[in-house]
Protein backbone atom coordinates (compact mmCIF):
# COMPACT_ATOMS: atom_id res chain seq x y z
CA UNK A 1 0.00 0.00 0.00
CA UNK A 2 3.06 2.59 0.85
CA UNK A 3 4.44 1.75 -2.31
CA UNK A 4 1.46 2.52 -4.06
CA UNK A 5 0.99 5.75 -2.39
CA UNK A 6 4.44 6.54 -3.03
CA UNK A 7 3.87 5.73 -6.80
CA UNK A 8 0.51 7.83 -7.50
CA UNK A 9 2.61 10.73 -5.55
CA UNK A 10 5.65 10.50 -7.63
CA UNK A 11 3.41 10.79 -10.98
CA UNK A 12 1.49 13.85 -9.72
CA UNK A 13 4.61 15.61 -9.15
CA UNK A 14 6.02 14.71 -12.72
CA UNK A 15 2.49 15.85 -14.30
CA UNK A 16 2.79 19.02 -12.08
CA UNK A 17 6.24 19.58 -13.55
CA UNK A 18 5.18 19.47 -17.14
CA UNK A 19 2.43 21.78 -16.27
CA UNK A 20 4.47 24.38 -15.10
CA UNK A 21 7.15 23.97 -17.59
CA UNK A 22 4.58 24.07 -20.41
CA UNK A 23 2.85 27.36 -19.05
CA UNK A 24 6.98 28.89 -18.58
CA UNK A 25 7.01 28.25 -22.38
CA UNK A 26 4.11 29.99 -23.91
CA UNK A 27 4.44 33.01 -21.53
CA UNK A 28 8.20 33.14 -22.18
CA UNK A 29 9.08 37.00 -21.76
CA UNK A 30 10.47 38.77 -24.82
CA UNK A 31 11.72 41.95 -23.88
CA UNK A 32 10.68 44.87 -26.80
CA UNK A 33 13.31 47.23 -28.68
CA UNK A 34 13.44 50.78 -27.64
CA UNK A 35 11.26 52.65 -29.75
CA UNK A 36 10.26 56.79 -30.49
CA UNK A 37 7.08 58.23 -30.89
CA UNK A 38 6.25 58.79 -34.75
CA UNK A 39 7.01 62.47 -35.90
CA UNK A 40 4.45 63.53 -38.35
CA UNK A 41 6.55 66.48 -40.60
CA UNK A 42 5.35 68.98 -42.58
CA UNK A 43 5.58 69.59 -46.47
CA UNK A 44 7.92 72.09 -47.54
CA UNK A 45 7.18 75.67 -48.39
CA UNK A 46 8.89 78.80 -47.69
CA UNK A 47 8.97 82.50 -47.36
CA UNK A 48 10.93 85.23 -48.31
CA UNK A 49 12.43 87.04 -44.71
CA UNK A 50 13.05 90.75 -45.55
CA UNK A 51 12.82 93.08 -43.21
CA UNK A 52 15.13 95.71 -41.64
CA UNK A 53 18.47 94.20 -41.89
CA UNK A 54 21.21 94.12 -44.35
CA UNK A 55 20.28 90.12 -45.40
CA UNK A 56 17.58 88.38 -47.23
CA UNK A 57 16.68 84.65 -47.07
CA UNK A 58 14.02 81.92 -47.73
CA UNK A 59 12.44 80.18 -44.52
CA UNK A 60 9.71 77.70 -44.02
CA UNK A 61 5.91 78.81 -43.14
CA UNK A 62 5.88 76.25 -40.33
CA UNK A 63 8.78 78.24 -39.07
CA UNK A 64 8.92 81.60 -37.25
CA UNK A 65 11.31 84.60 -36.84
CA UNK A 66 11.03 86.68 -34.04
CA UNK A 67 13.69 89.39 -33.12
CA UNK A 68 15.84 88.91 -29.89
CA UNK A 69 15.07 90.86 -27.22
CA UNK A 70 17.18 89.52 -24.82
CA UNK A 71 19.56 92.31 -22.86
CA UNK A 72 22.51 91.97 -24.95
CA UNK A 73 21.03 91.87 -28.29
CA UNK A 74 21.92 93.80 -30.91
CA UNK A 75 19.77 95.36 -34.01
CA UNK A 76 18.91 92.17 -36.60
CA UNK A 77 19.79 89.33 -33.48
CA UNK A 78 16.87 87.29 -34.43
CA UNK A 79 15.50 84.03 -33.12
CA UNK A 80 14.81 81.57 -36.22
CA UNK A 81 12.07 79.71 -34.16
CA UNK A 82 10.52 76.03 -35.26
CA UNK A 83 7.54 75.82 -32.72
CA UNK A 84 6.69 72.30 -33.70
CA UNK A 85 9.83 70.75 -32.39
CA UNK A 86 10.59 72.81 -29.66
CA UNK A 87 13.54 74.14 -31.77
CA UNK A 88 15.58 77.55 -32.19
CA UNK A 89 18.07 79.03 -34.60
CA UNK A 90 19.63 81.54 -32.68
CA UNK A 91 21.37 84.12 -35.33
CA UNK A 92 23.46 87.12 -34.48
CA UNK A 93 24.56 89.93 -37.51
CA UNK A 94 28.04 92.25 -36.66
CA UNK A 95 28.80 95.43 -38.94
CA UNK A 96 32.46 94.31 -39.44
CA UNK A 97 35.11 97.23 -39.65
CA UNK A 98 38.54 95.11 -40.65
CA UNK A 99 37.50 92.58 -37.90
CA UNK A 100 36.42 89.72 -40.12
CA UNK A 101 39.02 87.29 -38.96
CA UNK A 102 37.97 87.43 -35.38
CA UNK A 103 34.21 86.92 -36.20
CA UNK A 104 35.58 84.07 -37.61
CA UNK A 105 37.79 82.87 -34.99
CA UNK A 106 35.62 83.19 -32.34
CA UNK A 107 32.64 81.16 -34.07
CA UNK A 108 35.33 78.20 -33.98
CA UNK A 109 35.80 78.71 -30.55
CA UNK A 110 31.90 78.41 -29.75
CA UNK A 111 31.38 75.45 -32.03
CA UNK A 112 34.47 73.91 -30.39
CA UNK A 113 32.66 73.50 -27.02
CA UNK A 114 30.81 71.25 -28.25
CA UNK A 115 33.39 68.86 -28.94
CA UNK A 116 32.84 67.31 -25.06
CA UNK A 117 29.81 66.09 -25.78
CA UNK A 118 30.32 65.38 -29.47
CA UNK A 119 31.51 62.28 -31.64
CA UNK A 120 32.32 64.05 -34.62
CA UNK A 121 32.53 67.70 -36.18
CA UNK A 122 31.82 67.94 -39.74
CA UNK A 123 32.33 71.13 -41.41
CA UNK A 124 30.61 72.16 -44.79
CA UNK A 125 32.27 75.27 -46.74
CA UNK A 126 29.81 77.51 -48.26
CA UNK A 127 31.12 79.73 -50.88
CA UNK A 128 29.63 82.07 -53.38
CA UNK A 129 32.59 84.58 -55.07
CA UNK A 130 30.46 86.69 -57.34
CA UNK A 131 27.77 87.21 -54.28
CA UNK A 132 30.31 87.74 -51.83
CA UNK A 133 28.75 85.01 -49.22
CA UNK A 134 31.60 82.74 -47.45
CA UNK A 135 31.19 80.80 -44.66
CA UNK A 136 31.50 77.35 -43.08
CA UNK A 137 28.79 75.62 -41.46
CA UNK A 138 29.54 73.20 -38.10
CA UNK A 139 27.40 69.74 -38.09
CA UNK A 140 28.27 68.57 -34.43
CA UNK A 141 27.12 64.97 -33.93
CA UNK A 142 26.57 63.30 -30.99
CA UNK A 143 25.33 64.63 -27.91
CA UNK A 144 25.72 67.69 -27.91
CA UNK A 145 23.45 70.51 -26.94
CA UNK A 146 23.95 72.42 -30.12
CA UNK A 147 24.02 69.75 -33.45
CA UNK A 148 24.58 72.63 -36.04
CA UNK A 149 26.19 76.00 -35.72
CA UNK A 150 27.36 78.21 -39.18
CA UNK A 151 28.79 81.74 -40.03
CA UNK A 152 27.99 83.72 -43.07
CA UNK A 153 30.39 86.98 -44.78
CA UNK A 154 31.58 88.50 -47.33
CA UNK A 155 34.77 89.59 -44.94
CA UNK A 156 34.54 93.04 -45.38
CA UNK A 157 31.46 94.80 -44.14
CA UNK A 158 28.80 91.81 -42.90
CA UNK A 159 28.98 88.82 -40.51
CA UNK A 160 26.29 86.55 -39.45
CA UNK A 161 26.11 83.81 -37.33
CA UNK A 162 23.58 80.92 -36.54
CA UNK A 163 23.53 78.20 -33.70
CA UNK A 164 20.24 75.80 -33.43
CA UNK A 165 19.29 74.47 -30.18
CA UNK A 166 16.64 71.85 -29.19
CA UNK A 167 14.21 72.58 -25.76
CA UNK A 168 15.48 69.26 -24.48
CA UNK A 169 18.10 67.30 -23.01
CA UNK A 170 20.38 66.04 -25.87
CA UNK A 171 19.42 62.40 -27.57
CA UNK A 172 21.17 62.42 -30.82
CA UNK A 173 18.66 58.90 -31.12
CA UNK A 174 15.17 60.79 -30.62
CA UNK A 175 15.65 64.14 -32.52
CA UNK A 176 17.85 62.65 -35.39
CA UNK A 177 14.56 62.73 -37.80
CA UNK A 178 13.92 66.44 -36.69
CA UNK A 179 17.18 67.16 -36.74
CA UNK A 180 17.49 66.07 -40.19
CA UNK A 181 14.07 67.83 -41.17
CA UNK A 182 15.68 70.88 -39.88
CA UNK A 183 18.97 70.89 -41.26
CA UNK A 184 17.51 70.81 -44.47
CA UNK A 185 15.58 74.11 -43.66
CA UNK A 186 18.43 76.18 -42.71
CA UNK A 187 20.66 74.86 -45.77
CA UNK A 188 17.93 76.04 -47.72
CA UNK A 189 18.43 79.59 -46.30
CA UNK A 190 22.03 79.63 -46.55
CA UNK A 191 21.58 78.47 -50.08
CA UNK A 192 18.70 81.29 -50.34
CA UNK A 193 20.82 83.85 -48.25
CA UNK A 194 21.85 86.80 -49.85
CA UNK A 195 23.38 90.19 -49.16
CA UNK A 196 21.02 93.13 -49.95
CA UNK A 197 23.69 94.46 -52.32
CA UNK A 198 23.47 91.20 -54.52
CA UNK A 199 20.47 88.58 -55.87
CA UNK A 200 22.23 85.02 -56.32
CA UNK A 201 22.24 81.90 -54.08
CA UNK A 202 24.93 80.28 -52.35
CA UNK A 203 26.03 76.67 -53.15
CA UNK A 204 26.65 74.24 -50.40
CA UNK A 205 29.86 71.85 -50.84
CA UNK A 206 32.09 69.95 -48.71
CA UNK A 207 34.77 70.60 -47.19
CA UNK A 208 37.63 68.67 -45.72
CA UNK A 209 39.96 70.37 -43.28
CA UNK A 210 43.50 70.61 -43.72
CA UNK A 211 46.10 70.81 -40.81
CA UNK A 212 46.02 74.44 -40.57
CA UNK A 213 42.47 75.54 -40.72
CA UNK A 214 42.31 72.68 -37.71
CA UNK A 215 44.86 74.96 -35.97
CA UNK A 216 42.84 78.13 -36.40
CA UNK A 217 39.76 78.79 -34.86
CA UNK A 218 37.17 83.06 -34.75
CA UNK A 219 35.04 88.03 -32.57
CA UNK A 220 33.00 87.36 -29.14
CA UNK A 221 29.47 87.13 -29.70
CA UNK A 222 27.16 87.24 -26.95
CA UNK A 223 24.76 84.55 -28.13
CA UNK A 224 24.24 81.61 -26.45
CA UNK A 225 26.67 79.16 -27.29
Amino acid sequence: MDNSLSGIWILVSVCCMLSLSSCGSDDEFSPKPKGYYRIDLPSKSYVVYDKGCPFTFEYPKYGRIEDDHERLAEPCWLNYRFPRFGATLHISYKALSGNADNYIKDSWDLAQKHIAKASAMDNVEIGNKKEKVYGLLFNIEGNAASPLQFYLTDSSRHFLRGALYFNAVPNKDSIAPVYAFIREDIEHMIQTFRWKESSMTVDIVPYTLSGKDKGSSPAKHSKPN
